[in-house]
């Protein structure tokens, strides 16, 4: 067994692989670029190298300096993790003539899979279902739009090289495949180095189920059952589950058994996993009807392999380390056994309800549950930041990925939303509240599940207010209260802010901002300035027509309040973040906004006549220029940040005056990409 390992990559994933090394004795090299030289994987190994800039081209993706650096500190092998340098061959080739053992899988292997197309050859040699569609090597856009004709809409344009969701798109009709294609392409050659694509049959009622496969030197390979992938946004994955619901044994096994021929079609050693795409020609009602087709191969250990690590209670982790030293895999098939049901919840930096942007900012508040780290447990949390750590743009969006274990899907079910439910995070958007919302659909729970999930339940699970403003209110009002009680000089009754008077009550008036609409909150002081009656309503509302009760908070010793406010009573943590509360309950998560007209005045109501950058990222193109006439809603610019293209829209009609960035400038959140003129 190896003495030392250096670990390519960053955060959850080189924790998590540290995590392993040091239980088994293994010394650990951590590589960090300047944007994580304060990082939590950093610390997390006993060594550690600077190799470059905070952008993935000028450190994460320069093996070059990996080389150098395992060389430096004496370690005998590499682990890639997964994304920047997992699925590149010349760098597995580089690591075996340094005389560096490559946890993964040959460099030929990683060739023969790292192309869709070629890929889709070999398993169509092995005897693999594939779905049809167009693999060739000619690339000529109008040659790709008859194949796309002829295969018949909707059509999945993807990157041959591509991986992740990123370098794929849906085209539903034939006059939108040539925009769609070009952007695909530049996504593909921005990503991957490589703009070839393939064009598939968009698979209606498509269910994403891969199987984890394994294989050893000495020509073992096992399959360690499946994952449901199937709910995505963006063709990425949100929730991940093993085993997958309603799938039928006979269906299981020959899955398996069809991941273990790809495997062994490209003599396959160490973790991957076989995707595929599942059709229910007969509804979610008869699962005994579906249909698999190969998707691809990922030639790596991927991010939701803590699901089957629940359910067969195995260290994927482990089972690498040991392969790639030249052992045997750790178990043959028929030992493995599937124990209980497991899901992954992957918490991310983004906004669900504005099209999944990616968030960038501070971790002010990191709360967690109590949670195991890296190993089973229910639930465990596996995550490469702490609280207080910044989430920049240069790297993917996840936080974290909570994963819970059950006797039953229905407990695993409830064992995920409890954990969620303590998920704090403030400073940034994040999809907590969302994947609360999925996990209580219906559909979700009653296992109805294709890829377009999200998008057919999308009245239930975006725009969802489960606090409500009465409860924000009282929330916010009593976080107020509670401060000033704090700063008030005891004993001094000419120093309280509480309205006392010596012989009438007083009635004081909160300002507020909830959901973007004003609202109001009326307190009513008692003879001897204590606070007793609460009314909250919106400015149309008034005092009268507003939500009225007695209110009452106390502090526990958790950090959290008893509310109480009109005949509800609830656990509820408050966290002020600038000029607003963010409030958790066992409900649900919202924010209330504090509105002081006082500390804004003189501000300019509008600024109209600009766009600008919601987030910090990359301009990659314009679709206008100087002088051009625009309409609400038409696009007029791409940026690239975490990863993925993201297209600006005009936020009303006019004229382009003035473009402010040219293609490759970087651009912070909020920056002034052109000025717009009124038409």
């Amino acid at each position: 067994m190896f003495q030392k390992i250096l670990i390519a990559n960053r955060g959850e994933i080189a924790c998590r692989v540290a995590a392993t090394a040091r239980r088994m004795g293994i010394k650990t090299v951590a590589v960090y670029s300047d944007a994580d030289a304060n990082a939590k994987h950093v610390a997390a190994c006993d060594e550690a190298v600077h190799i470059g800039g905070s952008a993935p081209k000028d450190s994460y993706l320069r093996w070059e300096r990996i080389l150098d650096a395992a060389r430096a500190t004496g370690a005998q092998a590499i682990h890639p993790g997964y994304g920047f340098l997992s699925e590149n061959e010349d760098f597995a080739q580089a690591c075996a003539a340094a005389g560096l053992a490559f946890i993964g899988p040959p460099a030929s292997a990683i060739a023969a899979m790292g192309l869709k197309a070629e890929s889709k050859r070999l398993m169509a040699q092995a005897g693999v279902p594939l779905v049809p569609g167009y693999q060739g090597e000619d690339q000529d856009p109008q040659l790709l739009q008859r194949e796309a004709d002829a295969i018949g809409y909707p059509v999945l344009i993807k990157a041959s090289a591509g991986g992740g969701g990123k370098g794929m798109r849906l085209v539903e009709k034939s006059e939108d495949f040539a925009a769609a294609l070009e952007s695909c392409k530049r996504e593909a050659i921005n990503s991957f180095g490589n703009d070839a694509v393939l064009v598939e049959k968009y698979v209606l009622r498509p269910r994403h189920i891969e199987i984890q496969v394994f294989g050893d030197t000495q020509g073992n390979v096992v399959y360690l059952f499946e994952r449901d992938c199937s709910v995505q946004r963006r063709h990425q994955k949100v929730l991940e589950e093993a085993p997958a619901p309603g799938m039928p044994p006979a269906l299981r096994q020959q899955m398996g058994e069809a991941a273990v021929a790809a495997a062994k079609a490209v003599g396959y050693v160490g973790a991957g996993t076989v995707e595929f795409i599942v059709e229910q020609p007969g509804g979610y009602e008869q699962p005994e009807a579906m249909k698999f087709y190969f998707m691809e191969m990922n030639t790596r250990l991927q991010v939701e392999h803590p699901v089957t690590e629940a359910i067969t209670g195995e260290d994927l982790v482990e089972w690498q380390l040991r392969v790639a030293a030249g052992q045997p895999l750790p178990k043959r098939q028929d030992e493995l056994r599937i124990v209980g049901h497991a899901i992954e919840a992957r918490i991310c930096a983004e906004n669900p309800d504005n099209q999944f942007l990616p968030a960038t900012g501070t971790l002010y508040v990191y709360r967690k549950p109590d949670a195991a780290a890296f190993e089973r447990g229910t639930p465990r949390i596996d995550d490469g930041v702490r609280q207080g750590d910044a989430i920049s743009p240069f790297y993917d969006s996840m936080i974290a990925k909570l994963i819970v274990h059950g006797d039953t899907r229905e407990q695993a079910l409830a064992r995920l939303d409890e954990a969620l439910a303590q998920t704090h995070i403030v400073g940034l958007a994040t999809n907590v509240q969302f994947l609360r919302h999925v996990v209580a659909s219906g559909a979700f729970r009653e296992a109805k599940l294709d890829t377009a999930l999200i998008q057919r339940e999308s009245a239930v699970l975006f725009e969802q207010e489960r606090v409500g403003l009465p409860l924000a209110a009282a929330a916010a009002v009593a976080a107020l209260l509670a401060r000033e009680q704090q700063a008030e000089r005891a004993g001094d009754p000419f120093s309280r802010r509480d309205g006392w008077r010596s012989l009438a009550g007083h009635r004081r008036r909160f300002a507020f901002d909830f959901g973007g609409q004003p609202a109001t909150a009326w307190l009513t002081y008692g003879q001897r300035g204590q606070a007793h009656q609460l009314a909250v309503g919106t400015e149309a509302d008034g005092s009268e027509g507003a939500v009225q009760g007695a209110l009452s908070f106390a502090a526990l010793a958790d950090g959290s309040v008893d509310l109480q406010f009109a005949g509800q009573r609830m656990r509820a943590h408050i966290y002020a973040q600038g000029e607003a509360f963010e409030v958790f309950t066992p409900r649900g998560a919202t924010r209330i906004g504090v509105a002081d007209p006082l500390a804004h005045a003189g501000e300019a109501a509008g600024e109209g006549g600009r766009l600008t950058a919601p987030m910090p990222g990359k301009v990659v193109s314009f679709a206008v220029q100087a002088g051009d006439k625009v309409t609400k809603g038409q696009p007029l610019a791409v940026m690239e940040a975490m990863k993925m293209e993201h297209t600006i829209a005009a936020p009303a009609d006019g004229v382009v005056a003035e473009l402010l960035y040219a293609p490759g400038d970087q651009v912070a959140e909020g920056a002034e990409l052109l000025k717009l003129a009124a038409a």
